[in-house]
């Protein structure tokens, strides 16, 4: 059955032309049985048998090409009832082609054939009962055939305008499910993109900072190498523990990526549902909480031991705040203090305060030192590429944030941000 179904869906016009051959063949008969042997109409003559044959082969035709041109074939069969009309040749089985038109082109979205086909429905009974009374008849029973023949074609024209609006309903639900794919396709992307952005810019606060320490105290330790070997010794331990911290860093952030298979995968080659990744022995980092407000300390003291002055305050009261806030008011000091090392020139100082207000949390970063460039500062960034300030910006409008920066009269550069802690909610 499937395959019968799916032929009729493939070949429409051959079905039609079936039903048409079907239809001239009851034609033929009812064409040799109205006239008598003796040449006499019954009910019509000779001469309207003759007249009656193109006028079958025309409605044949618009039943066979009905779903492959309809208006044309609304057209034809307007033509041949008018044919009809004026040769008297009375109404037969090839008639019914006009019931099928009306249906055909009801059901099709060209409005002006729809509305051709509804005047044709209720009009065209009428002008066969006027035009070929029965003998006998009494006019209560030709009025009630006429009614009859009348809603029969309303009929039909109300079943092809249903299914026109069932159609036209059907593909409305596939558009929008299109649709709606396409919009789930692009969310994923912009989301992977963002997710992509914000470990991007992670990593680069990250191997920024503590790279810049590293070099700093590396060079340290080749001035005072031989005049000082305990501040070598200092240097030297301070740039393997910056190096671990980097590292720490960098896996947690990278095993945000590869946590779901990582995970999934160990526990299947251990049978242990993922413990190494858990208890520390495989995966250290991937798990450690991401840096905030409480971490400053240790930052401020990192730089310090890294050679820069940085005075730390804090005003108003410590409290709890939302992770992505404490994130970015840590990473926005972290690249803060980058800069000024990276650009601040020799015996530069900073300070960083940290204000708890009611609704915000106020951040401001400055130094004294000769700061950045004005060509640099306006180009984006203080960090030769403008990823820097770039991505300070980023990370405060994420919360709902504001950020300004700029060089400070006399020298040296401000960073100040504000950070709202209910739209962050």
């Amino acid at each position: 059955m499937n395959r019968i179904y799916d032929f009729i869906r493939r070949h429409p016009t051959w079905v039609d032309s079936w039903w048409a051959v079907l239809l001239l063949m009851m034609s033929a008969v009812w064409l040799v049985s109205s006239v008598r042997s003796d040449g006499e109409g019954m009910p019509q003559g000779p001469k309207e048998q003759i007249a009656a044959v193109p006028i079958v082969l025309a409605m044949c035709t618009v039943v066979a090409l009905r779903r492959r041109v309809p208006e044309k074939m609304l057209v034809l069969a307007t033509g041949t009832g008018v044919a009809q009309v004026v040769t008297h040749v009375a109404v037969g089985p090839s008639n019914f082609a006009m019931l099928v038109i009306v249906f055909t082109v009801a059901s099709r979205s060209i409005r002006w054939a729809s509305r051709f086909a509804l005047c044709a429905a209720l009009v065209a009974p009428t002008i066969a009962a006027v035009r070929w009374p029965e003998e006998g008849q009494t006019l209560v029973a030709a009025i009630l055939g006429d009614v009859f023949m009348t809603v029969t074609f309303l009929l039909a024209w109300v079943l092809g305008d249903s299914l026109r609006t069932r159609r036209a309903y059907y593909a409305q639900l596939e558009e929008r499910a299109t649709r709606l794919e396409k919009e789930r396709e692009a969310q994923t992307q912009i989301a992977a993109a963002a997710e992509r952005a914000r470990i991007a810019r992670e990593l680069h606060d990250v191997v920024a900072h503590n790279v810049s320490v590293m070099v700093v105290q590396a060079d340290g330790a080749a001035y005072v190498l031989d005049s000082a070997p305990d501040q070598t010794k200092q240097a030297l331990e301070t740039i393997s523990g910056t190096g671990r911290q980097a590292l720490a860093e960098m896996r947690r952030l990278l095993g945000v990526l590869r946590t779901g298979e990582g995970v999934a995968a160990a526990g299947g080659a251990n049978g242990h549902g993922g413990r190494e990744g858990r208890d520390g022995r495989d995966g250290v980092g991937e798990y450690l909480p991401q840096p905030g407000v409480e971490q400053l300390s240790e930052l401020i003291e990192q730089v310090r031991g890294a050679g820069l002055a940085v005075g730390f305050t804090i005003e108003g009261t410590p409290r709890p705040l939302p992770s992505s806030v404490e994130l970015t008011a840590y990473r926005v000091v972290q690249e803060a203090l980058t800069n000024t090392r990276k650009h601040g020139g020799p015996e530069v100082g900073a300070t960083v305060r940290l204000r708890y207000g009611a609704d915000e949390l106020s951040l401001l970063a400055e130094d004294d030192g000769r700061g950045a460039e004005r060509e640099l500062y306006e180009d984006g960034g203080t960090d030769g590429l403008g990823h820097g300030l770039i991505g300070m910006r980023e990370r405060v409008g994420m919360v709902g944030g504001s950020l300004e920066t700029g060089p400070r009269p006399g020298g040296g550069f401000r960073i100040s941000a504000v950070l709202p802690l209910k739209a962050a909610h």
